[in-house]
């Protein structure tokens, strides 16, 4: 196999979760990348040879760690990193950058975030079918990209199943029933001008009780995560039909265009009119 594996994922239509790159090398020693910040999350896991990993807390802190064969590390969008292979055993490993409205939610069932960076595997041989899923993904760059989202699937129930520090759910059962809900609720009515308040009622639940299960299975908070389903719809619109940008945003439940291209910057990177420049997908028989 090559010294160096890269890919781009090539399809965008996947919101609970989805792929952005991925790859895999053999480093040379003290071979870098950073400090960077990145835009999604990113995991490693090493194949063999030793590293290590800058990363800054949530106290914008510098933390040191080491890692070696059989352990990954995981790093947050938005937060400095610097990373680098040991000089006399260098690392080998495989990556995945992802992202997804989900995306948190399972890491943080990992047990893995910014303050808590490393997976170990519980078992060696859990690390084992870790590193097959991520090969899976790696390797079959011809795949579908349905067969690829399905082995991220693959990769992240992995991830959490043999993870040594993965977290047990509050609540259990009972809290995934109120949070599934509240995704109904929003799935059903995004368009409309709903709030946290109309979320609660709809589980039954006093407002400030419900954002706390609610981030505890999602991930996220209830706004964060209504903003975030808007705005992966407003993309997915732009990118498929003429809609005006007005019309889309108020499809998504923003009566003010200005407000929806300052909420839809905010989540992707660029204003609404940019990222149908750069996106918009072609319908058959037009020039």
């Amino acid at each position: 196999m090559s010294n160096v594996l890269f890919s781009i994922f090539p399809n965008e239509h996947f919101m609970d979760l989805t792929l952005y790159q991925f790859g895999y090398e053999k480093c040379a020693p003290l071979h870098s990348f950073g400090p960077f910040v990145r835009n999604h999350y990113l995991f490693h896991y090493v194949i063999s040879g030793k590293g290590t990993l800058h990363s800054n807390d949530a106290h914008n802190n510098a933390v040191v760690y080491h890692l070696t064969e059989g352990s990954g590390f995981l790093i947050e969008p938005e937060f400095v990193n610097l990373y680098y292979a040991d000089e006399k055993e260098p690392w080998e490993y495989i990556w995945l950058e992802f992202g997804g409205l989900r995306a948190k939610e399972f890491l943080e069932i990992a047990g893995l975030s910014r303050e808590h960076p490393v997976f170990t595997p519980d078992t060696p041989l859990h690390g084992e079918e870790l590193l097959n899923e991520m090969f899976s993904i790696v390797r079959n760059t011809a795949a579908s990209p349905l067969g690829q989202i399905g082995h991220l699937y693959l990769f992240m129930d992995r991830l959490i199943a043999g993870s040594s520090v993965r977290r047990k759910l509050q609540g259990g059962r009972l809290s995934e029933f109120y949070a599934r809900e509240a995704v109904t609720f929003i799935e059903q009515n995004y368009s409309r001008n709903i709030t946290v308040s109309d979320m609660a009622k709809r589980c039954s639940l006093e407002r400030s009780y419900f954002g706390k299960i609610f981030k505890d299975v999602m991930g996220q908070s209830p706004q964060d995560f209504l903003i975030h389903y808007r705005m992966s719809k407003a993309a997915e619109a732009l990118k498929l039909t003429d809609s005006s940008i007005g019309e889309i945003g108020s499809s998504v439940g923003y009566s003010n265009q200005l407000h929806f291209s300052r909420a839809f910057k905010n989540v992707w990177g660029i204003s609404p009119r940019e990222y149908r420049q750069k996106y918009r997908l072609i319908p058959p028989g037009e020039p």
